[in-house]
């Protein structure tokens, strides 16, 4: 078992784990979004209009379907947190990369909500 006060996680392979994971989270969410900003404009009721949002549901697709997968990531991050921690390993990186991630999925959902609300 990890001593905690002594703060001595130092495991780079933990790290590099964490940071991949992170990482792919990142991408798939900006892949996410990219083809719902995609989905949204191509919509046959969009078609015409001059803005990429023009109805509810290009905004609600638009806006939590890249919340939806930050939100699963972080969840994710903070399961491989736990295992972590179960198994004496080092569990503070994952922490991190799950807090990392809610707080994206936080600012993403708080920005998109207010362009939404227009």
């Amino acid at each position: 078992m990890v001593n905690d006060v002594e703060k001595r996680f130092s495991d780079d392979g933990t790290y590099r784990r964490a940071a991949t994971y992170t990482l792919a989270i990142l991408a798939l969410t900006a892949l996410v979004a990219a083809l719902t900003f995609w989905w949204a404009a191509a919509r046959a009721r969009c078609s015409g209009a001059d803005i990429v949002l023009c109805d509810t549901t290009s905004v609600v697709a638009v806006v939590f379907a890249p919340g939806a997968i930050l939100l699963l990531g972080g969840l994710g991050a903070f399961v491989l947190t736990y295992l972590a921690w179960r198994r004496g390993k080092n569990w503070v990186i994952w922490q991190g990369a799950g807090w990392f991630l809610f707080v994206l999925m936080t600012m993403y959902l708080a920005i998109g909500g207010t362009t939404a609300g227009r």
